[in-house]
């Protein structure tokens, strides 16, 4: 069950929408805006990246929407659940709650990988995170859905550049060279677990080179995998028709997914 509440002043007014099935569906009848969605981590008293999750919304008040947040979060603290949220800020400057309790993705994707395919739909602009995306990005959401597919690549001039719902990440080695972690820079939403896996990367003395992947260097990939503040580090084995690496999540992915969830343990700010 989803609840959404409005925030006025020092109080949260519970909403009812003709949709509630979904954050999304909630979002797509809320005026346009601006949107962060985030876990809770520690029994709902911890989010990793709070602050940068609240910068995308243009003029929030953070402060006191922290207060709202731990204070609609009570019940979900006494039952020992977490939760994901989005926070909404229309263009009128109202903002909105909208919280589901967590459901964890089935142990077996980060075992196994997921498969995803690539699309050209793109985001009007790429470094806000605007509510408009989400019925641009409809229709792709539901065929993905229907054919079991993960998660859609935004494609651009032949290059890679992000998930609709989250950041990409492959690695490419050659013989004798030691393989290189790669992320775009440009023309993406610069994702705050995104810059969480940059740091782990580097901490266990990964390279991390700031490149677009083309299209026609997949076959050369030995790794990939996906990244997003629900889901953490999600490993990828198939890009459309093409096999990544071996088709099973490489040493590399492993070794920051260990040290992702390290970095939360550490990092994870209070509410």
């Amino acid at each position: 069950m989803i609840n959404i509440y409005l925030l006025r002043k020092s109080r949260c007014s519970p909403v009812t929408l003709p949709d509630m099935s979904s954050l999304d569906a909630i979002t797509r009848q809320l005026p346009g805006g601006y949107y962060s969605t985030f876990r809770t981590y520690a029994g709902c008293t911890r989010v990793l990246g709070l602050s940068a999750h609240l910068r995308r919304l243009p003029s929030v008040d953070a402060s006191a929407l922290r207060r709202s947040l731990f204070q609609l979060l009570e019940p979900y603290r006494l039952s020992d659940r977490e939760v994901r949220v989005r926070v909404i800020q229309t263009k009128q400057r109202q903002v909105y709650i909208a919280i589901e309790p967590l459901t964890a993705l089935p142990r077996e994707i980060y075992e196994k990988g997921v498969r995803v395919e690539t699309t050209t739909i793109q985001r009007n602009d790429p470094r806000v995170k605007s509510t408009s995306f989400l019925s641009v990005s409809s229709e792709e959401r539901q065929h993905i859905a229907k054919e079991g597919i993960f998660e859609a690549l935004l494609v651009k001039n032949g290059l890679i550049l992000e998930g609709m719902t989250s950041n990409f990440f492959y690695v490419v080695g050659r013989d004798g060279i030691p393989p290189y972690l790669g992320t775009t820079q440009r023309d993406i939403l610069l994702g705050v677990t995104r810059t969480m896996v940059i740091r782990a990367a580097r901490g266990r003395g990964v390279e991390v080179r700031y490149r677009a992947l083309e299209l026609s260097q997949l076959p050369a990939v030995k790794e990939a995998f996906i990244t997003s503040s629900s889901r953490g580090i999600v490993p990828v084995i198939q890009i459309d028709d093409v096999q990544v690496g071996q088709g099973s999540v490489g040493p590399i992915t492993k070794e920051l997914m260990r040290a992702y969830e390290e970095y939360v343990m550490k990092k994870a700010e209070k509410i």
